[in-house]
């Protein structure tokens, strides 16, 4: 078997690699899920949120295509297992929608325009990483371990294909392929369907691009980093990712791994993993992508209000983010990629979390006295 530590520096360094290709799309692009949700709130434009929903079809298409081809398990992942926590999933979604909409962008969207010299987005980043880090194993897991308890448990799993060869009497293999074709045809018939997103070239291939960033995700995590016996168990691992089974793009956990790594620095039992490298290669590319269009601008607070609506975005965030087990990118596109039921209610709920909000935050604005 090749050495491990190589097996690990292939992942992280894999995981790097896409996420600048990431970052460097999205700060081109201006991709933010919060803004498409503001832009139908607010114009009923669905541009931005064509884009999102081609990012997922590309991703639900590309990740299929490799499970299909025995090249990655999804079904070893975290998204699809047999329990399905759906009160958590649909707290956490909510929360995460809210807090999203007060901060101004979700998790990626805030290392993009970090990348880009706004400094909201830092201090959004680090209460984000606060509470994540607090939720995972601090004093709010109890909070989270509570909301987690209420769950359906289903025979296989909860990913799409085994829920629905189970009633037709066949196997999951057999209808797989064609609940995932039927998804992206779809959600490709309704993205096309606006002649303006047809003619926008740039949206459409950076949708492109982000969505095969998560296929690439998958591949490195789920066939690079895959060994048959792990020298340390002597059972089959996924080498370079925090949970030991394939990973993708995701942000919220990977926040609070990256500050326990930046606090932990010289203890050997924290390693750089695969979410940490793609959490810092993001603001990477989004950097390098802003310097070299001449686009670096530094940006803060305008008044306390405003500060204090970013903080608690940051918190809402990262205890939302880490009770759906997953953001806008990492449920909304990574997790229903695998087809699972949770991540589909989780784009739901972080979708109505932001709508309200933005309904609310239009109602005050127009309240108020001129």
């Amino acid at each position: 078997m090749e050495n491990p530590s190589h097996i690990i520096a292939l992942v992280t360094g894999g995981g790097f690699a896409l996420a600048l290709v990431f970052g460097a799309v999205a700060q081109r692009t201006g991709f933010c899920t919060m803004g498409a949700v503001a832009d139908i709130a607010a114009m009923r434009d669905w541009g931005r949120m064509r884009m999102w929903l081609l990012a997922m079809a590309v991703a639900i298409a590309g990740a299929n295509v490799l499970d299909l081809a025995g090249l990655v398990d999804l079904s070893r992942s975290a998204y699809p297992g047999a329990r399905w926590p759906w009160l958590a999933h649909l707290t956490g979604g909510f929360l995460f929608g809210v807090g999203m909409t007060l901060g101004s962008g979700c998790g990626s969207r805030s290392l993009v325009r970090l990348g880009g010299g706004n400094l909201k987005s830092l201090v959004v980043l680090v209460f984000l990483a606060i509470a994540a880090a607090m939720t995972l194993r601090g004093l709010l897991s109890p909070l989270r371990e509570w909301l987690s308890a209420p769950a359906v448990r289903f025979d296989q799993g909860q990913d799409l294909a085994w829920l629905l060869a189970s009633p037709l009497g066949t196997g999951k293999r057999v209808v797989q392929p064609w609940i995932a074709a039927a998804l992206v045809i779809a959600i490709g018939a309704f993205v096309f369907r606006s002649r303006e997103f047809r003619a926008d070239t740039g949206r459409v291939a950076g949708a492109v691009l982000l969505g095969l960033t998560v296929v690439g995700g998958w591949y490195v995590t789920g066939r690079l980093g895959f060994v048959a016996e792990d020298p340390e168990t002597l059972q089959e691992a996924w080498l370079g990712t925090r949970t030991a089974r394939p990973e993708s793009l995701t942000f919220i956990g990977p926040a609070a791994n990256t500050l326990e790594l930046l606090l932990a620095w010289t203890d050997k039992s924290v390693r750089l993993t695969f979410g940490v490298a793609v959490f810092v290669g993001v603001l990477a590319g989004a950097f390098l992508h802003a310097v070299a269009s001449r686009t670096f601008r530094w940006e803060s607070f305008a008044s306390a209000a405003d500060l204090r609506s970013h903080v608690i975005g940051g918190l809402l965030m990262g205890f939302g983010g880490v009770t759906a087990m997953g953001c806008t990118i990492g449920q909304a596109v990574t997790g229903v990629s695998t087809l699972a039921l949770g991540s589909f209610v989780v784009f739901g709920a972080i979708v109505a979390g932001a709508a309200v909000t933005m309904h609310w935050q239009y109602a005050r604005m127009e309240a108020r006295p001129v």
